[in-house]
């Protein structure tokens, strides 16, 4: 139960730090760590990497956060009566000091077996996107198509086939038995079908008796602009559902990026490449740059250098937030003739003397 995983592990010891550390402590602290121990860059730390995401899962949710502290600070006794047996407190008797049987229903009725079962938090569940340059750096709004199940259809969720689930002769299909002890009437689960009420005699054919198919559902992703690839984007609720009306887990989408023939990252800013003849890195010249949008008109100076890097700006990754537009980072690469014939030859020579440069 989460309870007694909640109390044997220290969450905030995983993320190095204590528990009155601040909200943006918490995050600045997982965003470390799941950097320096993905295992995308990281390979054999994929039990610490979870670790990690299970300690911030609590810890970053203020509502889990605050429940999690409450059980820590009430000890093994909050993770489900572990204080009551042999020679811990209270072993073999209670104490109903003052006269207080209020809750006296609710103890023995979860001693006995009594059926309510608490709310559970469905788990959390994991997925890969993968997504091309563009909608990486544009951002994108997406789907994913994760693996579910619902009630089969052929038994509607009982398991039995039909006429092949007999009603508990002992319980009368209540799943407990009473017991009368003087002033109390205690429940307890009846020994015959397990609290379930009954049994199947003949399995539902198309489920195996499990009551459940398989299906899929699709989820809708918004991928930030600027995403890289590696990056983790969290769902709240959307991962696997809880029981006996818990909440839903959370989602944890991977996303994967393509490389780009054309472009590259480097941070907020893309980079590129655009090849002019050498005559045109001497004299000068206007050359079109392909950008994720529409092409742009460049203008290369007379006397251009090879490996100059020339900026237009606002054509990199888009501002959201505190960070600004990024610029398109555009590097000039000279093309250099490899064979001259003997006129083209002569005409450079010609220049060199004119420069007053040495030739061989």
């Amino acid at each position: 139960m989460a309870e007694r995983e909640w109390f044997d592990k220290d969450y905030y010891k995983i993320l190095g730090i204590t528990s009155s550390a601040t909200d943006k402590e918490i995050t600045r602290a997982y965003r470390k760590l799941a950097k320096e121990h993905h295992p995308d860059t990281n390979p054999g730390s994929e039990e610490r990497f979870k670790e990690i995401s299970v300690a911030y899962d609590v810890l970053g949710d203020a509502a889990k956060r605050k429940e999690y502290d409450e059980v820590r600070r009430l000890g093994p006794a909050a993770a489900g009566f572990a204080g009551a047996g042999p020679g811990g407190p209270g072993a073999g008797h209670f104490n109903f000091q003052n006269g207080d049987l209020g809750d006296l229903g609710d103890l023995f009725g979860g001693l006995f077996g009594n059926r309510r079962t608490r709310a559970q938090r469905g788990a959390d569940l994991e997925t890969a996107l993968h997504l091309s340059f563009r909608d990486a750096v544009k951002g994108v709004t997406t789907t994913v198509s994760l693996p579910s199940s619902e009630a089969c259809a052929t038994c509607h969720g009982r398991g039995a086939a039909p006429g092949g689930y007999v009603v508990c002769e002992f319980c009368n299909g209540r799943g407990v038995t009473n017991d009368d002890q003087g002033p109390f009437a205690m429940s307890s689960v009846c020994a015959h079908c397990a609290g379930r009420g009954g049994r199947i005699v003949t399995p539902c054919p198309s489920c195996q008796g499990s009551g459940r198919e398989p299906s899929s559902r699709r989820v809708n992703v918004r991928v930030p602009a600027g995403v890289v690839d590696g990056q983790r984007i969290r769902l709240k609720g959307k991962g696997a559902p809880g029981a006996q009306g818990g909440p839903a887990g959370d989602l944890f989408v991977d996303v994967h990026v393509a490389p780009d023939a054309r472009f590259a990252r480097r941070g907020r800013h893309l980079t590129t490449t655009v090849s002019v003849p050498l005559t045109a890195a001497i004299l000068g010249t206007t050359v079109e740059v392909a950008t994720l949008d529409e092409p742009v008109n460049l203008k290369i100076p007379a006397g251009t250098q090879p490996g100059t890097t020339m900026r237009v700006r606002g054509r990199g990754v888009p501002g959201t937030g505190k960070h600004p537009h990024g610029d398109l980072l555009v590097s000039v690469n000279v093309e250099i003739p490899q064979k001259l014939n003997k006129e083209q030859r002569a005409l450079v020579e010609k220049l060199a003397a004119a420069l007053h440069e040495e030739v061989a």
